[in-house]
């Protein structure tokens, strides 16, 4: 894609944002009459189909197509779900504008709300069955566009605090966008040099509050293109899928993201895809209730809660005890635990062992490395149920189990490459190649774990 190409792809973004914003509210509608219609209607039948069955068509959208689309499309394109379709962000910047427009708290900008939000998240969703139910579904996104719509009522004027601070995908996206080869490159000479014109500009508002001025990477950015042309020095651009991390991810390290990446999309979200079929889950549940009964303590084995906290749809024979959800609880904790701190130990010894006095900061930027490996087993473990789905349709597409796992496999070597790359900007020769051999343990493990 030719650097003219790309010009007249971001000039027609910055011409179009009339139209752009009439497809964010047509997405808008079609969101909340997917997510709010379903959770209203009864549940399907045996006899119930994709195509006959909004309560079925509306699961497949959201979790079998909607969600492993988009991060794909993050890795290839930048935040563009952010920028033209998501319906959250579209809400609050709505509420923004006519909100009262208070300051950002100190409390909002907290750097760990992307960690927590993404595991609470996930783990919620995990013990109301939210990929399976619609209620459950209404509940999650639902409540999260609520949110999304009274924060910008309160917090800034034209912005997407929300998106900014709060969104619990936002630290997904944010380290998924580093691999995309678009992104708008600022110029710094040109934006300089037009300071010294004194020529009248034509402001623009950056909805995620992204510093424009200063920025190197497209992880915070949207893609939304308002910004292009700016004192003739943004503009979109092309680049190597491991510029940013290789390049600019080390510069300031980021013990959130680095959290996100091990423990959160390496372990939360691995133990949220595995519970369901994992052979551990199943006999530490045994043991427990063995040990339960005994001692007389059957109730646990026996107590149910209210749907949304924990499944309970009994006309399906789809019921969640109380020993379930802590089971679920304990296993999800566990993955995490036990791979987060196994890819650490990894890195740590990766980093130590090049003897840099600044062996911290090549931590995290070793962590960045495995974000195409997280990933890749994100998509993979969504994927998971687009295959389901399909399968209960008497669907079977060929290839798609290799497809997925060569998916995987892309991931690792993306990572492996990676490793190779950052441990070069800190150690030579054998250094290096210990460097990255530990770091390639570490892709290894969470490959296994995945696979």
């Amino acid at each position: 894609m030719t650097a003219l190409t790309l010009e007249k792809i971001g000039a027609l973004l910055l011409c179009h944002q009339d139209g752009i914003r009439r497809m964010q509210w047509a997405v808008v509608g079609i969101y909340l009459f997917l997510v709010g219609v379903p959770a209203f209607l009864d549940l399907p039948s045996s006899t119930s189909h994709l195509w006959n069955d909004l309560v079925l068509l509306a699961q497949f959208v959201f979790w079998g197509v909607w969600w492993p689309l988009v991060l794909v499309a993050t890795v290839l394109f930048g935040r563009v779900w952010c920028g033209f379709f998501c319906p959250e962000g579209t809400l609050t910047e709505w509420a923004s504008r006519k909100g009262r427009g208070l300051s950002v708290p100190s409390w909002i900008r907290w750097g760990g709300w992307p960690f927590a939000a993404f595991v609470l998240t996930t783990l919620y969703g995990q013990m109301i069955s939210v990929y399976q139910y619609p209620r459950p579904a209404l509940l999650i996104l639902g409540g999260s566009t609520l949110a999304a719509i009274a924060v910008g009522a309160l917090y800034g004027r034209n912005k997407r605090v929300w998106c900014r601070y709060l969104c619990p995908v936002n630290g997904v996206f944010a380290l998924l966008a580093k691999l995309s080869p678009l992104h708008f490159k600022v110029d710094q000479e040109a934006w300089h040099a037009s300071q010294d014109r004194h020529a009248p500009l034509k402001g623009f508002v950056c909805a995620p509050l992204v510093a424009v001025r200063t920025m190197k990477g497209g992880s915070a950015c949207h893609m939304c293109g308002r910004c292009n042309g700016f004192r003739d020095a943004v503009a979109l651009s092309v680049r190597s899928p491991v510029q940013e991390i290789v390049k600019v991810a080390g510069e300031k390290p980021q013990p959130w993201e680095t959290a996100l990446v091990l423990f959160g999309l390496s372990g939360v979200a691995m133990g949220a895809f595995h519970w369901q079929g994992s052979f551990w889950f199943i006999a530490l549940k045994q043991g427990i209730a063995e040990w339960l009964v005994e001692r007389d303590l059957s109730w646990p084995l026996e107590a149910w809660a209210p749907w949304w906290l924990l499944t309970n749809y009994p006309m399906n024979n789809d019921v969640m005890t109380l020993l379930d959800g802590g089971v679920l609880i304990i296993y999800v904790a566990a993955t995490a635990l036990l791979m987060g701190t196994g890819l650490a130990g990894l890195l740590l010894l990766a980093s130590l062992v090049t003897g840099r006095k600044n062996w911290k900061v090549l931590f995290h930027h070793l962590a960045q490395g495995l974000i195409p490996l997280a990933g890749a087993g994100v998509v993979l473990g969504l994927s998971g149920l687009t295959v389901s789905l399909l399968r209960a349709e008497g669907i079977i597409l060929p290839g798609l189990n290799e497809a997925r796992l060569a998916l995987l496999a892309l991931g690792a070597l993306a990572s492996l490459v990676l490793g190779w790359k950052i441990a070069g900007h800190y150690a030579k020769g054998w250094r290096r190649v210990a460097c990255t051999s530990l770091s390639g343990l570490a892709v290894a493990l969470g490959t296994w774990g995945w696979s």
